[in-house]
């Protein structure tokens, strides 16, 4: 898939995470699957997944769906984690991922290689690179080292980035006046349907939903907390 053709399907639509953490109800290849079939009937243009179910997941997922496959990997909670080697990189785009999601920030990689590498190694393998980024400056330099898409996922999760509760929209809107040609991907807590909305407003050309569509036991807890109040 060429950079074009992943615009083409997603501009202006949703990408939805079908992902469960290790220990989640729903942590099974299988259910993941299904969770992927749901978010395309429902609309989405692309699915985002691998997380704690990895390759395996990827290849479940990319074999059963006619949409674009974000495919990543997590090792652990710290540092980088998100598809955080080249090899992992690699691993996903044989699963069959159109995209690998890759952690972008300026933290060190745990195989000592440079983002850039894995940038490289992708698109020889003949896939594309989603940035998974945190801040501005992370962002550009993501862009620089070739970065198909730059995605604001980790913004609120490093330590060079502001916890917050609310989806990082003004990060969103910086990366779209410095990169105004970029493929920019909103990603991180968004979760009402307003939110999705002002992302694409703020300048985003795609959003990623996941918690909010896909977590049956976080949608649950947000209703019974509501009663409580």
């Amino acid at each position: 898939m060429t950079l074009d053709d992943f615009v083409r399907a997603v501009r202006g639509r949703l990408i939805v995470s079908c992902q469960a953490p290790a220990g989640h109800a729903l942590r099974d290849t299988a259910t993941v699957v299904r969770m992927a079939h749901a978010a395309v009937a429902g609309g989405a243009a692309a699915i985002r997944c691998g997380g704690v179910g990895g390759v395996p997941d990827v290849r479940a997922v990319a074999e059963a769906v006619d949409v674009p496959v974000v495919g990543l990997t997590k090792d652990g909670t710290e540092g980088v984690y998100i598809t955080p080697t080249v090899a992992a990189a690699l691993a996903v785009v044989a699963a069959g991922a159109a995209v690998v999601a890759v952690d972008a920030t300026q933290r060190p990689r745990p195989d000592g290689r440079d983002f850039a590498d894995t940038v490289a190694a992708v698109h020889e393998a003949g896939a594309l690179v989603m940035a998974d980024v945190s801040t501005l400056d992370e962002g550009l330099a993501a862009a620089h080292a070739g970065a198909d898409v730059i995605a604001t996922t980790l913004s609120g999760y490093t330590p060079h980035s502001l916890t917050q509760t609310e989806p990082d929209l003004a990060l969103v809107g910086a990366l779209r006046h410095a990169l105004p040609g970029a493929v920019i991907v909103a990603e991180g807590r968004y979760h009402q349907p307003s939110d999705v909305a002002r992302a694409v407003v703020a300048g985003a050309t795609t959003v990623v939903v996941g918690t909010a569509i896909t977590d049956p036991a976080w949608i649950t807890a947000r209703f019974a907390e509501a009663l409580q109040q």
